[in-house]
């Protein structure tokens, strides 16, 4: 009787560790949540530019991109922009590690066309993904990302990911310098790898 009991009690252990090994595998290989927070796939936008043709976040995968709210009418946007433009300019063609280079998604949350236009080319704002459904605060785009003041920004990696939020000057540039392929990484990936080899030779003999 005992024996039996010992091989029941054995079997539901092993059920067990098996059920909680396929919840761990399911919510490891779950895909991540969409949303706006650090850690979370941000949400896609697809609006028109100036010229009326749509652009979607979405496009702009595989890049490090800046998503950044903003207006002509904003104050502390205009006076942010010189630093967005300067980090545009040192990092458009930078090498990262894990990303086709450096881009920005402007949305703005105009009414004006015009107003929109004259504030892009008075800034110097050169890049092509701006964006609007030019209706303010009411800003589809807005409410996506739950923007209830201006400026604000989403730093988004290669794959889609928020990984940094409201990055300004010196922390915008800060943040990209980390995501920089430097000139030593390969070697150092090599010597990782040589001692991994190592490691599974000598566990081995």
């Amino acid at each position: 009787m005992k024996k039996y009991i010992s091989l029941f009690a054995i079997s539901m252990a092993l059920l067990s560790m098996i059920s909680f090994t396929d919840k761990y595998k399911r919510s490891y290989d779950d895909p991540p949540t969409i949303g706006i927070a650090v850690g979370n796939l941000a949400p896609d936008l697809n609006f028109n530019n100036p010229e009326g043709e749509k652009i979607a976040l979405s496009s702009l995968k595989g890049h490090i991109v800046l998503l950044d709210f903003w207006a002509s009418w904003c104050g502390p946007c205009r006076r942010e922009n010189p630093n967005i433009v300067r980090a545009y300019h040192k990092f458009k063609d930078a090498k990262f590690k894990d990303a086709k280079g450096f881009a920005i998604y402007s949305v703005s949350l105009d009414r004006a066309m015009g107003a929109w236009k004259a504030a892009i080319a008075k800034d110097g704002l050169e890049w092509p993904y701006h964006v609007s459904d030019l209706k303010s605060w009411q800003s589809a785009a807005g409410k996506t990302y739950r923007v209830n003041s201006i400026p604000a920004s989403f730093l988004i990696d290669a794959n889609g990911i928020i990984i940094g939020r409201n990055l300004r000057g010196p922390a915008l540039e800060e943040a990209l310098n980390k995501l920089i392929k430097q000139p030593n990484d390969k070697k150092n990936k090599a010597k990782r790898d040589k001692k991994q080899d190592d490691l599974e030779l000598h566990i081995t003999k």
